[in-house]
């Protein structure tokens, strides 16, 4: 659907941003324009079309926003440092700094330093926020760059589609909710919904189709109801009818489990006035000629949503109890709900305003979430929990609580009083021993609800938060508060425990640490995660914003650069030693090459079985650690210690099982996990062990770890597993 949208060429932008704003410099648009063409020159895009194609497109997004023509600069130039040779440099002197920083802040980081790809994705999400903390048009650009990409994703592979749209549905729309610009969250959450449920997705797009025109004879009837009773109450206001987008009707069918036939409120009015006053008095009119639906009557223009977004929203009964929703707002409430924050750019030209000017600021209130985001994610080193906490940051609908002088509190729904307690100030939180809510005696961890009224109760003897807070608080406040008093106050504590946990990571992995903690090998960790002392360090990983094994990993690596060229021979009569210490022979069915009965372990990280092509590494005390050929770990081994590598191979007449972790992504329904235990059941293989997850975007995620004698065996298990119905992926977990 969103596919056949018209494509846009540079004469389309400068039209659009002419429109908006007369005084717009339009020759730096056009050398913007030019440079970028000349620039990405030959290349092209999956879909085989010139690039250049790609940044137009992107920049026409912003220019319909009503972004400055700085912003539609840096559109045009987004890709241009990331895919060319073009540095921040030359575009600080070509255009200018501003322009360049917006550029750098869409740009994505080099991967070379990281670990994974997921760190590496993970500290491009870091770089985006920070710029979007210093200038909030950065994620603009980002938001339409998604946007494009995905109105083309059907030119990619089916995991890359998929990838692409959970990442979208994710983090981009949750995103452009949160800035209030619901003309890109509905067509991103639609673009993710047609790519991760297909099937469901041509159901409802056919479904509609059927009856959408008598639907629309639905609505046009109430229209000119409603047009000819305001005209009479003297309200001029202008009435529009829409179609729901279809990621919302099919949320709403899986939450209250019907089917589309069952949904009739498939379209909405809104009705846009000139004042607040015509907004409660256009709602007088609705309730007068249909009955309202009790609970179903929000106002958001009494209590504004956090991304600025006003309304009154009532649902209505019409003919043969069919019910319909009607949204009233001013025309300055309509721009802020389409543009979010981009409305604080639109131009007072704006058609739209119907010549009236504009009157909108970003205040600070309305970043807060952007301002809490940038504080907690300095403290944590670790990828995933950095990715979890922003996702689940995004993804939180609000409850709405009052001060008990009336003030208005906006926090993560699930908050308890604690939440509240540190959204209103940090001491507030630490001295914090009981509360009250709606006058009565409640304990802190009780979970709020809309329209409670909140009273702290504080004492100066109070000894500071307790640890079992953090089990019970929803907000990113509280726990960025929490953890940095425990930080602060328990740095001592903090440190010994993260000795300890060292110490016992150190002996795990058979080394000494006399021989690893050399400030050589230390100094490569303490700069990777940017700590000042080794202090830093330990009190780091006691207070648990890092693992002591990453600690190691980096530590290891500047240990292995240093010993790279050690004897393999000497290697070798270590291995010989090992023989002597372990009498009874290997049970992998491995044979490394000149070695009789030494220490052979299967490695975890990619969990070879025969018939694949392996490869020995000559561990330090632990034997030859066997990997897959093909295994991800093996070239850092490679490039680092080359000449710890031994020939090794499969001793085809001994019969063993091997234990393999296979991963299935699948749609979520009823009876999958039955049917893909019912696969391994019909087959010789043996079941392990089995665990199974879906998200809040109802994809599933099944863990199997199966026994298998050969590859052969295993690649029959994986083909018969991708034929379970909803299944779309199955592979071996590395």
């Amino acid at each position: 659907m969103q596919e056949n949208i018209e494509q846009k060429t540079i004469d389309d932008i400068i039209a659009r941003v002419k429109k908006k704003n007369k005084r717009a410099d339009i020759k730096l648009i056009s050398r913007a324009y030019n440079f970028a063409k000349e620039k990405h020159g030959d290349q092209l895009r999956k879909s085989g079309e010139p690039y250049i194609i790609h940044p137009v497109q992107v920049a026409y997004i912003l220019a319909d926003l009503g972004l400055d023509e700085s912003t539609i600069c840096a559109a045009l130039l987004h890709d241009v440092v990331e895919d060319t040779e073009v540095t921040h440099e030359d575009i600080v002197q070509l255009f200018s700094k501003e322009i360049a920083d917006m550029v750098d802040g869409v740009t994505k980081l080099s991967k070379l330093n990281y670990e994974s790809v997921e760190e590496a994705q993970v500290e491009n999400y870091r770089k985006m926020f920070l710029a979007m903390g210093k200038d909030i048009r950065v994620i603009m650009i980002k938001l339409a760059d998604r946007l494009h990409n995905m109105r083309t994703l059907k030119y990619l592979t089916r995991d890359r589609q998929i990838a692409n749209a959970k990442e979208t549905m994710e983090l981009y729309a949750p995103l452009a909710n949160r800035m209030g610009i619901y003309s890109l969250k509905w067509e991103l959450e639609d673009l993710g919904f047609k790519y991760l449920y297909p099937e469901e997705y041509r159901e409802i797009v056919e479904g509609i189709n059927k009856k959408r025109e008598e639907r629309l004879q639905f609505i046009d009837k109430i229209e000119e109801e409603i047009r000819i009773q305001l005209k009479k109450q003297k309200i001029d206001g202008e009435i529009t009818g829409r179609a729901k987008h279809l990621y919302s009707i099919y949320r709403k069918m899986k939450r209250d489990n019907c089917t589309l036939d069952q949904i009739y409120d498939l379209f909405a009015l809104r009705i846009i006035v000139n004042s607040v006053k015509d907004c409660y008095a256009a709602l007088g009119v609705v309730h007068e000629l249909y009955n309202p639906m009790p609970g179903r009557f929000k106002d958001y223009i009494a209590v504004p949503k956090p991304n600025m977004y006003q309304s009154l929203h009532t649902t209505l009964i019409g003919e043969n109890a069919t019910p319909f929703e009607v949204q009233i707002r001013t025309w300055d409430m309509h721009r802020i709900a389409e543009f979010g924050i981009a409305a604080h750019w639109a131009y007072k030209e704006a058609s739209f305003m119907r010549g009236k000017k504009a009157n909108v600021t970003v205040t600070d209130d309305k970043l807060a979430w952007l301002r809490e985001t940038l504080e907690w994610q300095k403290d944590m080193q670790d990828p995933q929990e950095f990715l979890n906490t922003l996702k689940t940051e995004l993804f939180e609908d609000e409850v709405y609580v009052f001060t008990p002088k009336g003030d208005i509190k906006v926090l993560p729904r699930g908050s308890t009083p604690i939440d509240y307690a540190y959204s209103i100030h940090a001491e507030i939180g630490h001295h914090m021993t009981g509360c009250k809510i709606n006058s009565k005696m409640m304990p802190i961890i009780t979970k709020l609800k809309n329209g409670d009224i909140i009273e702290i109760i504080t004492s100066d003897n109070a000894k500071g938060p307790s640890r079992d807070w953090l089990k019970f608080i929803k907000s990113s406040t509280a726990k960025n508060k929490i953890n940095a008093w425990f930080k602060k106050n328990l740095r001592e504590e903090n440190i010994e425990k993260g000795k300890e946990s060292i110490e016992r990571e150190i002996k795990r992995i058979g080394m000494n640490h006399a021989e690893l903690f050399k400030q050589d090998f230390i100094q490569g960790a303490l700069t990777r995660y940017k700590f000042n002392t080794i202090e830093d360090m330990y009190a780091a990983v006691g207070f648990g914003a890092i693992t002591s094994g990453k600690i190691i990993a980096r530590i290891l690596e500047e240990y292995r650069k240093v010993h790279k060229e050690e004897n393999v021979e000497e290697k070798i009569e270590e291995l010989a030693k090992e023989k002597e210490k372990h009498n009874k022979p290997s049970k992998t069915g491995v044979v490394v090459k000149g070695i009789d009965n030494c220490l052979v372990k299967l490695s975890k990280c990619c969990n070879p079985v025969p018939g694949d092509n392996i490869i020995g590494y000559i561990t330090r005390g632990r034997g030859v650690s066997v990997h897959r050929a093909d295994c991800k770990n093996l070239k850092d081994l490679f490039e680092d210690e080359n000449n710890r590598m031994i020939d090794v191979y499969w001793y085809t007449d001994e019969k063993s099982s091997y234990k393999v972790d296979v991963e299935i992504f699948a749609n979520d329904r009823n009876g999958l996990l039955t049917d893909i235990i019912q696969v391994i059941n019909t087959s010789k293989t043996t079941l392990v062990a089995v665990s199974s997850r879906a998200n809040k975007e109802r994809i599933a995620t099944t863990e199997l770890t199966i026994e298998v004698e050969n590859l052969e065996e295993l690649n029959k298990v994986l083909k018969n597993l991708r034929k379970v119905d909803s299944v779309y992926e199955v592979k071996r977990k590395k």
